[in-house]
């Protein structure tokens, strides 16, 4: 990101804090895989967020009005030893010249610096509860200097979250970060389309999720989250992880997957024929969720709360199952007594941006928050109708969920991964090129 974005940001934090504050926000810790095997690191977004810093073992500290410089970072220092071994390390040198650091420290120095940088402020800003560990350090600095309260040190005396600030922040979107997640979104959306191409009975799931991860890799992503592949029955597990089972000639198959970029995320779902072409049943279940998420989709415009969309989705919804037969009654009470949720049972979206599941309240003062210019969300309504189900056996084990990511405009909408294929004829045709 950009360094003057960055830079705004932080000052747009910091004024909201007011002086007499210090912020306080550390690094994601490095996770295990197994026994001394580590996990690819991925830095903290809210830490990404405001500083672009991709090591581990280094905190934030930001103080509005510090005269020798408001926005302190703490982190490794240099180690030719361990950089043969982990790689180049920036050390308090370089982060002050790369990443615009007002001062920087060693991280292991902080015990004895960060009291006396949190002395005389009145306010902590700073998230309890994600690293327990850290809660103790920070609690530890608070009352080392109550304890020389006798001496003249001055201990703060309010914890605010710095979520509250900060995930507000997050929740609209610049242009440079819609330029972003418009990147990622167009990758996801080249690796779909791949996938539509290569699918054939006999695959097995893992299979195609290669594909995809392929397709991200190739473009300078990597996946924002663990792939969904769930052919036949696993289509109707919402989040079916496994990706082991033998594709089946007459099966649909539902991949949920996106690509994060630069750390921003995209996520899609699509639901396509093993084979290229829907049977009339799964084409009637496919058409039911289509319509519901091109209802959903009128109802993201500024000025709509968040709940809109969805309400949309679920009245359409209802109303196509009772016209095909697989609910009977009369659609309102259908609604009102929720008796759709045994076929549709989630959500139809999200907020999306540097989590795939991204910050930002969907309440604000106990109400459905309005949309706004800036805000991404997802729209992506489902119907699942696993075996056993009451609805006639030729729906058993059809799953199905649209998902696309949609940019709220001043106008409306801008749906970011238009370009994928979304209707029935289209898909086959799509599937049906590559065949040929």
């Amino acid at each position: 990101m950009n360094k003057q974005v960055l830079k705004r940001r932080r000052k747009q934090l910091m004024r909201m804090m007011g002086k007499e504050s210090i912020a306080i926000l550390p690094a994601a810790p490095m996770r295990i895989r197994n026994r001394d095997v580590e996990h690819k690191y991925r830095q903290d977004s809210d830490f990404l967020y405001l500083s672009d810093f991709p090591e581990p073992e280094a905190v934030i500290v930001l103080i509005p009005g510090r005269k020798n410089g408001e926005y302190v970072l703490f982190c490794r220092e240099r180690d030719p030893l361990m950089e043969t071994w982990n790689g180049k390390r920036y050390g308090p040198e370089g982060v002050i010249e790369a990443f615009d650091a007002d001062d920087a420290f060693p991280i292991d120095d902080i015990d004895d610096i960060l009291p006396g940088l949190m002395e005389g402020c009145e306010r902590v800003y700073y998230t309890m509860g994600l690293d327990l560990n850290f809660d103790k350090q920070v609690m530890g600095w608070v009352n080392h200097l109550k304890k020389n309260s006798r001496s003249g040190a001055h201990a703060p005396y309010e914890f605010v979250s710095l979520d509250y600030f900060l995930h507000d922040m997050r929740l609209f979107k610049s242009q440079p970060e819609i330029k972003l997640m418009q990147k990622a979104a167009d990758i996801s959306v080249t690796a779909h389309q791949r996938a539509m191409k290569l699918c054939a009975p006999g695959m097995f799931e893992y299979e195609l999720e290669a594909e995809y991860l392929h397709e991200f890799q190739r473009n300078g992503a990597t996946w924002a989250y663990s792939s969904i592949v769930g052919s036949g029955a696993n289509s109707c597990i919402l989040h079916y992880v496994e990706n082991n089972q033998k594709m089946k000639d007459g099966d649909l198959v539902l991949i949920d997957a996106g690509a994060e970029y630069q750390g921003y995320d995209a996520d899609i779902t699509r639901t396509f024929p093993v084979n290229g072409k829907f049977s009339v049943p799964q084409r009637e279940v496919y058409e039911v969720v289509l319509n519901a998420q091109k209802a959903a989709l009128k109802k993201v415009v500024p000025g709509n709360h968040w709940n809109d969309p969805h309400n949309a989705a679920v009245k359409a919804m209802t109303k196509g199952m009772v016209e095909i037969g697989l609910l009977k009654g009369k659609v309102s009470k259908l609604i009102k007594d929720e008796t759709y949720r045994k076929y549709y049972m989630h959500r139809t979206g999200h907020w999306l941006g540097m989590d795939v599941h991204d910050v930002g309240d969907y309440k604000v003062d106990d109400e459905w928050r309005l949309l706004e210019a800036g805000m991404v969300l997802t729209v992506e309504p489902g119907l699942y109708i696993p075996s056993g189900s009451k609805g006639a056996k030729r729906w058993w084990d059809i799953g199905v969920r649209i998902e696309d990511d949609v940019l709220v405009t001043k106008d409306g909408h801008k749906v970011l991964t238009e370009a994928l294929v979304r209707e029935v004829d289209d898909i086959e045709a799509l599937m049906a090129d590559n065949k040929s």
